[in-house]
């Protein structure tokens, strides 16, 4: 089978799977955890948004380097497949520990939160960049690599919604003792992880052009090479869309736990079914959109989706308490909306994999992935931090577990949902800007396949097609 064919259906589903561990602790985490080192760890709202904001900075030299690394990886496995189970265990591991409440004081807690952080960001990242990876190897086809994002992101979404429905529903059990709770349903997810990693290498082969690539050595090194990817225009357009949507999605969920409890009054035995009503509206979303991408393309495709997520988050900040069933309703619009902001940055990315090819020489996957991966994580960091933060300077009241919520004052519920609306939608709408110059379409793409072939059959390549110096 050449790359450029169209995969199987089991080829696909292997795939796909594996992004169910990375979207579990993304889920839980983004849903869960600023509440979690809250209001049942004990931390103030800037101390736990301090925690993530200081291990980017190990984040930042972490995701690019294990990208250049697989890049560099030889086996008869592939570049990019030994990766899932080197990081595996190591992955479900470092999650569970994030969930425990060791007997420490604040200043203790502060530091193993870090080193869990960096520890599970760390596993995060061998078991990711490389997973995402894949995309651009398994096929080289513009619409099929569309059609293997939406698989993907489908599993993605059912992760997500699966965690974190039973998530909210496994510490619902503990209302007297949160901190088991959270500990028993870590505990579950830890091992829920660790699986899917497994399928994909057994279910996946990466090509035999993969398989025998060679390591760059007498091409750009590492920080050439990063100078060279931070230098392609399309990438530098599809990354700052990634980050700015994901940025968006992370204040909406970071907040949206604090938002129904403290401003709606939602009875919190109803929030897992909040989040289910999300996650499946994005999970039927991802595959309408990738049909109606095939159609009209990827960016007007953004620029509906994105359309939808904008009215929903302005729509939350406008209710008031005691609106539970519009809540739901906005829910179910903002799904819309999430689905892009999964879909449409990664199924663009694999293009200037080639663009970067056509001007290299060299398939550099890894460190591209690897960017994309550290922006993830960065929008979940970026979004806890200012969260925190923001909590923290307007007055937010933390909750003694096993004790009624306090009262939170106005200006702390005036923060939230600034937070969790317009806030969000004006980072949302800036993205629009990227969005509308991403050069890339269908026939540019189309183009460069073309010049790519002529150069693996030795024939020159028209100076057009070259990126811009």
């Amino acid at each position: 089978m050449t790359t450029s064919t169209r995969l199987s259906s089991k080829t696909k589903l292997a795939y796909g799977v594996g992004d169910l561990g990375a979207a579990i602790a993304t889920a839980i985490n983004g849903f869960f955890l600023l509440n979690f080192l809250i209001n049942v760890a004990g931390l103030r709202p800037g101390i736990a948004g301090n925690v993530f904001l200081v291990a980017k900075i190990w984040d930042a030299v972490n995701d690019p380097i294990i990208g250049w690394l697989t890049d560099r990886t030889v086996s008869k496995f592939g570049r990019r497949r030994p990766w899932l189970l080197i990081g595996a265990i190591p992955f479900g591991l470092a999650f569970f520990l994030q969930w425990i409440v060791p007997p420490l004081n604040e200043t203790g807690l502060f530091w193993y939160y870090l080193l869990i952080a960096i520890l599970l960001d760390t596993a995060y990242t061998a078991v990711n960049v490389p997973y995402v990876s894949l995309t651009a190897e398994l096929t080289q086809d513009y619409d099929e690599r569309t059609r293997l994002s939406s698989v993907r992101m489908g599993f993605s979404i059912l992760g997500g919604v699966l965690a974190a429905f039973f998530h909210g529903i496994i510490v619902s059990q503990f209302p007297q003792d949160p901190k088991l709770g959270y500990m028993v349903s870590a505990a579950v997810w830890a091992v829920t992880i660790a699986g899917p990693c497994f399928i994909t290498f057994f279910g996946t082969k990466e090509p035999d052009f993969a398989i025998n690539a060679k390591p760059a050595v007498e091409g750009p090194g590492f920080f050439e090479g990063l100078k060279i990817a931070l230098s392609n225009k399309p990438f530098i357009l599809v990354t700052t869309i990634y980050m700015l949507s994901w940025l968006a999605i992370q204040f909406a969920q970071n907040n949206l736990q604090l938002y129904t409890k403290d401003w709606i009054k939602m009875d919190m035995g109803l929030f897992s079914f909040l989040l289910l009503a999300i996650q499946f509206s994005s999970f039927i979303w991802v595959l309408i959109w990738a049909k109606v991408s095939e159609k009209i393309g990827k960016q007007n495709v953004y620029y509906l989706g994105a359309g939808f997520f904008v009215l929903a988050l302005m729509g939350l900040f406008f209710l008031q308490p005691g609106q539970v069933v519009a809540t739901f309703v906005l829910a179910v619009i903002a799904g819309i909306g999430i689905s892009v902001g999964y879909l449409v940055p990664w199924s663009m990315v694999p293009d200037v994999v080639e663009l970067d090819e056509l001007e290299t020489g060299q398939r550099r996957e890894g460190v591209f992935y690897g960017f994309f991966v550290f922006l993830q994580k960065m929008g979940l960091a970026v979004g806890l931090f200012i969260s925190g933060w923001a909590l923290e300077l307007s007055g937010y009241v933390n909750a003694t577990p096993g004790l009624p919520d306090p009262v939170q004052p106005a200006s702390a519920l005036f923060a939230i949902r600034v937070l969790i609306g317009p806030a969000s939608a004006v980072i949302l709408l800036l993205s629009f800007l990227a969005v509308k110059a991403y050069p890339i379409t269908r026939e540019k793409h189309a183009e460069i396949k073309v010049e790519l072939d002529k150069r693996k059959n030795n024939q020159p390549i028209p100076s057009t097609l070259l990126p811009e110096e």
